[in-house]
């Protein structure tokens, strides 16, 4: 009888044992989250966040933004307190195609746009019907998320294919754009310098074959296109006629602040057909480029309210030593011209986005792709120079600090996420081979 109390005793111990063990290897950790950026503060305005919060990221997404979330809900937490937390900024008329073989020089997406908080870059034009199978090799390789204009020119920016009406391949650039919808998210149409017009080279025979394209693919254009006065029976290709009449709501009139382009008229003020573009839906992106960005037209239009709707670099060899260097650079000369942080961060997030129809990118939306940038607000004294060697004396600058893309730190210059090295455990694979990372 004692020998089968104690067989049964010892039974339910082997039980309630084994119980043990199976709840202690299959209890999911206590973490929620895999990083938690703490002690920010967020500045989101596609979810109208503008307050000291924290940023959740599980599984490359965006978990949760809200207050006070415990350090003890991450696997890792990192102190972002006196930043700036934001989506990760988009870049939307840039020139990446470096392997183009036409003479408009790109950068390499991957050697630039993480440094600035860019995660996500459009290449405006550089390439066309013809080249780009081409270029989405180049796309498919890069590690920042690279979408693109597609140039109604067949050959792309390749000189004086640019004024061949022949190369105005409307079929050919539906087709493609068709083709790749996932990358391809608007058209473009820039360099069209001739003026000695005739019945092949009229004052809109480029806008009118990219309109057309547009009409068909129900995509947005950005559009590069000068003023020019009219010869022979030809009339001017005006600013008024442009935005007023050629551009539909949804597009894009990039270059916004060029000196050619009469945003702001010579008795400096802001052109009324400009206020009235706007107030139909023309969206005016800065694009600012090596010849297309001047203070003089800039300055007057921020203090009267004018704001461009994207702000974005026209990065390209050419300029990326300056006067654009990056994005973080060109935002900066914004908030030294008197627009507001949020609004500067606006036309670098959300509205870019809204521009090439893209509401998965440029927020901090839960379920989102967890594309962040930690920015640092330096005040001081500072430089900053147009095209035409003009120059401005600002009292901010934003520098990045850490860049996210895709849940992962693919920039952190300054080690924001890590400890310092003498307060790493001794237990860590620091001290006997370190992992290389950001």
């Amino acid at each position: 009888m004692k020998k089968q109390i104690l067989q049964s005793v010892f039974g339910k111990v082997a039980v309630v044992l084994f119980a043990v063990v199976v709840s202690a290897v299959s209890a999911p950790s206590a973490a929620q989250y895999d990083i938690l950026l703490k002690g920010g503060y967020v500045i989101d305005p596609a979810n109208n966040i503008n307050s000291k919060m924290d940023v959740a990221v599980e599984k490359g997404k965006i978990a949760r933004v809200g207050r006070n979330i415990t350090g003890s809900e991450a696997e890792k937490v990192v102190d972002v307190s006196g930043y700036y937390v934001t989506p990760g900024l988009i870049d939307n008329h840039v020139h990446c195609f470096s392997t183009f073989p036409g003479r408009y020089i790109s950068v390499i997406a991957d050697h630039h746009h993480f440094q600035s908080g860019v995660t996500t870059v459009v290449d405006a034009g550089t390439s066309g019907a013809l080249d780009f199978p081409v270029f989405k090799k180049e796309i498919d390789r890069s590690k920042v998320r690279i979408l693109a204009f597609l140039n109604i020119v067949a050959h792309g920016m390749n000189g004086d294919y640019e004024n061949d009406h022949t190369d105005f391949n409307v079929k050919l650039a539906v087709e493609t754009a068709k083709k790749y919808p996932d990358i391809i998210v608007g058209l473009k149409t820039a360099h069209y310098r001739n003026t000695n017009f005739d019945e092949f080279h009229g004052p809109w025979t480029i806008a009118d074959s990219v309109l057309a394209a547009g009409r068909i693919t129900n995509l947005p254009i950005m559009y590069d296109l000068h003023p020019a006065s009219g010869s022979g029976r030809y009339p001017d290709r005006s600013f008024r006629d442009l935005v007023l009449k050629k551009l539909r709501p949804g597009d894009i009139y990039t270059h916004c602040f060029a000196y050619q382009f009469p945003i702001v008229l010579e008795n400096g003020k802001v052109n009324p057909d400009a206020i009235k573009a706007k107030e139909r839906g023309v969206y005016f992106d800065v694009g600012h480029g090596a010849g297309a960005f001047t203070f003089r037209r800039a300055v007057p239009a921020i203090k009267q309210g004018f704001y461009p709707y994207s702000i974005s670099t026209d990065l390209h060899i050419g300029n990326v030593n300056g006067p654009v260097v990056n994005l973080a650079n060109v935002m900066s000369k914004f908030l030294c011209m008197g627009m507001p942080l949020e609004e500067v961060i606006r036309c670098s997030t959300m509205n870019p986005a809204h521009e090439i129809n893209r509401p998965d990118l440029g927020a901090l939306s839960v379920g989102a792709v967890a594309d962040i940038a930690v920015l640092e607000l330096h005040e001081g004294e500072f430089g900053y120079t147009d095209i035409g060697r003009g120059k401005i004396i600002g009292d901010k600058k934003l520098k990045c600090v850490l860049t996210m893309f895709g849940g992962e730190v693919v920039y952190n210059l300054s080690g924001v996420s890590y400890p310092l090295w003498q307060n790493i455990s001794k237990d860590h694979r620091y001290w006997s081979k370190p992992v290389p990372g950001r």
